[in-house]
């Protein structure tokens, strides 16, 4: 009964093979999980703001699409008020990364910046 051995640890023979080196390729910029995470939280907030311009989007076609119906109207008021709470969140939440950097010394949206209008 061979074959049960490879069943059990669902590979057959493992043959050793030395050391494989791998190096980044050029213009890699993640070089540590401290920027890697502060990669996400940037991305994070992109898309977070996205989201919310999309949903507000929506609750202002849905209210002009309404034709005076008082339920659509509502669902639209409140599809508005609730994009207008997430984008506060937002906006606290991107408040309070910036305090902890200000306040521990080190810097977690490394090359996140906000957007100028020209």
């Amino acid at each position: 009964m061979r074959g049960g051995e490879d069943m059990l640890t669902l590979f057959g023979v493992a043959y050793a093979q030395g050391a494989i080196t791998v190096s980044q390729p050029a213009g890699f910029m993640i070089t540590d999980v401290g920027t890697l995470i502060a990669g996400a939280i940037g991305a994070a907030f992109i898309i977070a703001g996205l989201l919310v311009f999309g949903y507000l989007v929506w609750g202002g076609i849905q209210w002009i699409t309404a034709g005076g119906d008082k339920a659509n109207i509502e669902s639209a008021r409140g599809r508005i008020s609730n994009a207008l709470v997430g984008l506060a969140i937002i906006a606290a939440a991107y408040a309070v990364v910036l305090l902890l950097q200000y306040v521990f010394g080190f810097t977690i949206l490394g090359g996140v910046t906000l957007p100028t209008f020209y």
